[in-house]
């Protein structure tokens, strides 16, 4: 474990949300003031993590989603640079400018903010970072290291509602879960970390036939669609647990992928849009950039304390041909 988070002064995080409400501003908030512990304590040790965000173009949206971006990076006491680039830039020019930061040693994360424009491939560009820098975990490389059970960088969405469940006090072991949305940014890797955590895992998206009868089944259901309200309060089980990572503008106002007032009746705890997935988003981009940065110079953090891989008995087997420590990492033993 490179970076472990002392949940005993987490698990009262949500002590001032609303009844039944999983507020991730409350969460991040602790998560903030606790990884601002272990940047401290890095610092301390000449290592001074920073993030660089690559963005192309002035995507509206996106400018915004990095402002809470640099601002977290503020409270933490991570160095952020913010690289805006040309709209027409080509995709073999952008590639030369991630592989600047990849050979920059002072560099420990890369976050390339999504979108892009028309005509470049997001998908050819992600596989240009280095996969020990990327703090989004979208790299190929850490999606399969995920499916393995052995990655240091998850993504960063699916991540932060485990941590919210956490929390909450919210066991996934045995529960029934259903998962709305297939992307490899959320509902997939969702999948999988849910499926580790012992539940029984339904994967569909809006095009499923008779997507109401599923949904009507779970005990913890995970939205992540874009679709405005597209799941019915009522179709929610008495007692689930609902995740809403949706967020969308409809009539000027944000609103989730579900129906939230009639699904709030019924559910046992359930994420408010906005507040809810998107801050917990935004803390667990910090863990993984301080993460990369213990990865990357030899660090690990645990209760409370920064130690060596030496001391935390750790091994580093080299940085080929993926750049990963190996013995570090041995698969989570998983049950057929």
């Amino acid at each position: 474990m490179l970076l472990e988070l002392r949940w005993d002064q987490l698990q009262n995080a949500l002590g001032d949300a609303e009844p039944g409400v999983l507020d991730g501003r409350l969460l991040s908030r602790a998560m903030n003031d606790e990884l601002r512990g272990v940047c401290d304590a890095l610092k301390e040790r000449g290592v001074r993590p920073r993030l660089s965000v690559v963005q192309v173009g002035d995507d509206p949206a996106s400018s915004i989603y990095i402002r809470h971006k640099v601002r977290a990076c503020e409270r933490v006491g991570i160095i952020s640079i913010h690289e805006k680039l040309d709209a027409q830039i080509s995709q073999d020019e952008l590639h030369r400018r991630l592989r600047e930061r990849n050979d920059d040693p002072n560099t420990h994360g890369i976050l390339l903010q999504l979108p892009l424009t028309e005509g470049l491939d997001s998908g050819e560009a992600v596989m240009a970072i280095d996969p020990v820098k990327d703090v989004d975990g979208f790299h190929p490389a850490n999606l399969g290291q995920l499916m393995a059970g052995r990655s240091p960088l998850e993504p960063c969405t699916p991540t932060g509602v485990l941590r919210l469940l956490r929390a909450a006090g919210v066991e996934p072991r045995g529960l029934e879960a259903v998962v709305v949305g297939r992307s490899v940014i959320v509902g997939r890797p969702m999948a999988v970390m849910l499926t580790r955590s012992d539940a029984t895992v339904t994967l569909c998206h809006r095009h499923t036939p008779d997507l109401e009868a599923l949904v009507r089944r779970a005990d913890l259901l995970v939205v992540a669609t874009g679709v405005p309200r597209l799941i019915r309060g009522d179709w929610i089980k008495e007692g689930a647990v609902v995740v809403d990572v949706g967020i969308n503008r409809v009539d000027g106002r944000l609103c989730g992928d579900v129906e939230y007032d009639i699904a709030r009746a019924r559910a046992s705890w359930i994420t408010p849009v906005p507040g809810g997935v998107g801050p917990m988003t935004v803390a667990t981009l910090m863990e993984n950039t301080l993460r990369a940065a213990c990865l990357q110079t030899g660090w690990t953090f645990r209760c409370g304390e920064l130690l060596s891989f030496d001391e935390a008995g750790l091994v580093d087997l080299g940085r080929a041909p993926v750049r990963f420590p190996g013995v570090m990492y041995a698969p989570v033993a998983e049950e057929a």
